[in-house]
């Protein structure tokens, strides 16, 4: 699953590609958002972490498996 996050005062978004599903991404997300955590952190498919301050967290977006198209195009 591909996952997209915007950073505040920042043009530049964050892309991971994670295992985890829609649903723990949700919770994850949700958990630092309300509590105090000061920091919320995801890992990728490579195994990554990514530690990403909540105060400068602005949105995510989290888009589906998509199968990639392999050969030409008639």
């Amino acid at each position: 699953m591909d996952i997209r996050i915007g950073i505040a005062n920042s043009p530049r978004e964050l892309n991971i590609e994670s295992s985890q599903t829609p649903a723990e991404v949700e919770k994850i997300v949700s958990a630092a958002l309300n509590s105090d955590a000061k920091f919320l952190t995801l890992t990728d498919t490579k195994g990554k972490l990514y530690i990403i301050p909540v105060a400068s967290f602005s949105y995510l977006e989290m888009g589906g498996e998509e199968s990639r198209r392999v050969g030409f195009v008639a």
